[in-house]
């Protein structure tokens, strides 16, 4: 998967919570409002788990630890 591939997803994804935030803010649940935000930001993190894993590898082979 290419970077702007996972980028546009992400983007997708922040949107698509945002707005469900936004009406389910506004209708007085906000409880649910903040599951759903909590809940992007789950799914956002293990997209980008095994990107985080090359980074933390390569950080390691840098500084010799």
């Amino acid at each position: 998967m290419s970077d702007v591939t996972l980028l546009l997803k992400i983007a997708g994804i922040g949107m698509i919570a945002a707005v469900i935030c936004q009406i389910l803010s506004k209708s007085g649940r906000d409880e649910q409002a903040t599951l759903v935000s909590v809940a992007g930001i789950v799914i956002v993190i293990t997209m980008i788990a095994d990107r985080l894993g090359v980074l933390f590898d390569s950080l390691r082979s840098i500084f010799g630890l």
